[in-house]
Formats: structure tokens, sequence, C-alpha cells
């Protein structure tokens, strides 16, 4: 074979490689029914409520072939001007839910708020990437969920959803950590996966302050 023909079938190799490989990540992305978003809003907690936050997941699935699905944020709101309250858990469907490389992440609702196995390995962005957490730089472990650790929204007056999810200012947001281990030297580290502590505000800095990039965890309810 000479060195032309020779350079002809290296690209047809490479060239059947990448299209193997491509095929492979989208089998993957059609299979996962749960990520944690690799982008935030450019508003900070301000998602445009639980419509903008389930569009947002949706947009970042159908990115990377998993749009057949119906995807919503996990993310409660509380009652207000006559709207009953809504609790995260009751949003994202029955499971099981499994990351983009088909990890299982929790067989269903009540394993999910129990013993699931949510973690910085685990707790995948869309595209298959890892959070970065504790000890990162910048630390983006905070994801916003406005619920207590059962999955359901809060009560009372004192905000804990960012005005469910319409401002980018003054106000506060619960968290979960996603990067929970058992020997992490962060004195939170080991907190609930969906909720934490409050954010410092709602702006794109103020969740800075604490650890947050405005991320979100997504799952399919279908």
């Amino acid at each position: 074979m000479n060195s032309s023909a020779m350079q002809t079938a290296l690209r047809v190799l490479m060239v059947a490689a990448m299209t193997a490989a491509s095929g492979q990540a989208l089998a993957q992305s059609s299979n996962m029914s749960f990520f944690v978003t690799s982008a935030g809003s450019d508003k900070g907690a301000d998602l445009g409520g639980l419509a903008g936050a389930d569009r947002l997941c949706q947009s970042l699935a159908t990115a990377v072939g998993a749009g057949g699905k119906t995807w919503h944020a996990y993310l409660s709101t509380t009652a207000s001007g006559g709207s009953p309250a809504v609790n995260a858990r009751d949003r994202i469907g029955k499971g099981p839910w499994q990351n983009v490389k088909g990890v299982v992440i929790a067989k269903d609702v009540a394993e999910l708020h129990g013993k699931n196995n949510i973690n910085k390995q685990t707790g995948l962005t869309e595209k298959g990437a890892t959070v970065n957490g504790f000890g990162d730089t910048p630390n983006q472990h905070d994801i916003l969920t406005g619920s207590q650790a059962d999955g359901i929204a809060f009560t009372g007056a004192e905000d804990k959803t960012c005005g469910n999810w319409t401002k980018s200012g003054e106000g506060s947001a619960i968290v979960g950590h996603l990067d929970r281990t058992g020997t992490n030297p962060d004195p939170v580290a080991n907190a609930s996966w969906n909720s934490s502590h409050a954010t410092a505000g709602c702006s794109v800095d103020l969740l800075k302050k604490t650890g947050s990039a405005g991320y979100l965890y997504c799952f399919a309810s279908n």
C-alpha cells in the first residue's frame, strides 16, 4: 500500500471511530434520566419560575440527545398569592433514575430521599462532566432546591426559594450539597444532598459566596 492509500485508510478508520464514539455517547444520553445542569441562569436564582427551570432542564437534555423525555427541575415553591405550594418530590416521576453513564442514583422517590447514590462521582452533568466541589476552584457544589430534606416545600414567611425562583437580588434559597462524602473535611459536606443551608442571596455573585453556580438537579418524569 502506498503512502497516499495508507493515509486515506487511516482517515477512514478515524472517522469510523469518531462516529462509533458519537453513537455510543448519544445512546448513553438517550438512557439518561438524571443530571445536574452544566449551566445556570444568567440571572442567578431567577429561573423564570418553575416553568423556566423546566425549560432549562429540557433544553440541556435536548442538546445531548435526551430531549425525548419530559424533564423537570427538582425545585419546591412556597404557597403564594393563592397558589399552593409545590413539592420537588412530586415533580419528578417515580424513578428509577440513572446518570449519563448508566449509574442508578435512586430506584424510587423513597430511596432518593433516603440512602441514594448522589455524590460528586455520580452527580454528573448532561455532558458527563463532574461538578466542582469542596476543594475545587471555584466551588460549585450548592445545588438549588428550595426544599426540605424529604423533598417537601417549606412553610412560613421566610424566603427559601428566592421568591419562587423569580428573584435575582435580595432573598435566599435552600441548596443541597452534591459532593457528600464520608471523609470530606468541609464541616457541612456530609449534609443533605437537597437541603443543606441557605444562600447569601439570589444574584449570581451572592450565590457564588456560598458555593453555588445556580445549578439544578434535573429528573426525567417519564
